[in-house]
């Protein structure tokens, strides 16, 4: 039997955006399972170390599933979904646990949930001007969240009396403080984004209406 063409094998292969059952998914779907777990261990039986464990395996695969999506054709939208939907739930979760456990201030919280708070207007205002569309992700959006899921597993690990926690609280609070900074500046890209898109979006419809239409008809003929 002859291989098969190049056209053929093209037309073959499960085209990426539909599919569901993919190794990044699977990752994104594990993080989304640990943050329960993750909220049990540290609220609960205040079991840090397992703790731990599972904050370690939401970083490692927050940066797996974007590279092997890329590495092996497996990007989909389901995972375009799942990846900044796991982040902000493991940011929410764990800014929450450690400030009922004492281990960061509340101005800190406070400070990094109003950021998620400030975007929640923008997919309104976007769809109100006939914009459907979801913003990228943006780089500094990454860091920020990098940032902060370095800096978590380093304050929990500070809430102890150990040399090792004396040395993991300034680096904690170093990757904090940066996560932050960068969270709100990605936080106000956005809406430099939105503004933008809106702005071309004005412009576009205001050349259509000149032109009396899509079709460019009704003009002075």
């Amino acid at each position: 039997m002859s291989a098969p063409t190049t056209s053929q094998s093209a037309a073959s292969k499960p085209v990426a955006p539909d599919r569901i059952w993919t190794i990044p998914n699977a990752l994104s779907t594990l993080r989304l399972i640990g943050v329960p777990v993750f909220l049990w261990l540290v609220l609960g039986p205040e079991a840090d170390g397992a703790a731990l464990g599972v904050l370690a395996f939401a970083g490692i695969s927050d940066y797996l599933d974007g590279k092997l999506a890329r590495a092996l054709n497996q990007t989909s939208r389901l995972g375009v979904l799942l990846d900044p939907l796991a982040d902000r739930l493991y940011i929410l979760s764990t800014i929450i646990a450690l400030t009922v456990r004492g281990i960061v201030p509340v101005w800190f919280a406070v400070l990094l949930l109003a950021r998620d708070a400030a975007l929640l207007v923008l997919p309104p205002l976007l769809k109100r001007i006939g914009l459907g569309v979801a913003l990228p992700v943006h780089y500094l959006g990454k860091a920020a969240t990098f940032n902060l899921l370095y800096a978590f597993p380093l304050l929990l690990l500070s809430a102890g009396d150990s040399w090792l926690a004396t040395g993991a609280r300034p680096v904690g609070w170093a990757f904090a403080i940066w996560g932050l900074a960068l969270y709100w500046w990605s936080g106000v890209l956005y809406f430099v984004q939105a503004a933008g898109l809106a702005r071309r979006h004005r412009e576009h419809t205001r050349v259509l209406a000149g032109a009396g239409g899509p079709a460019g008809t009704g003009g002075d003929g």
